[in-house]
């Protein structure tokens, strides 16, 4: 039953924070083309969680057998 209740109230809040978020957008099109901005940085750090949680789950998976 709890975990029913953290279901819906985390379904509940991704769709009002999703309509707060769209809300502050002006409405219409750009008339230029927006700016592109790098997403190196953000990128690799999520690369390197990736591999490193990799590696900790098959050193985990030797250890047990």
């Amino acid at each position: 039953m709890k975990t029913l209740i953290y279901i819906v109230l985390a379904i509940t809040f991704t769709v009002l924070l999703t309509t707060v978020v769209l809300a502050q957008h002006p409405p219409g099109l750009p008339s230029t083309a927006p700016s592109q901005a790098p997403i190196d940085g953000g990128l690799g750090l999520l690369a390197a969680a990736g591999g490193g949680y990799a590696l900790k789950k098959l050193r985990d998976r030797k250890q047990v057998e």
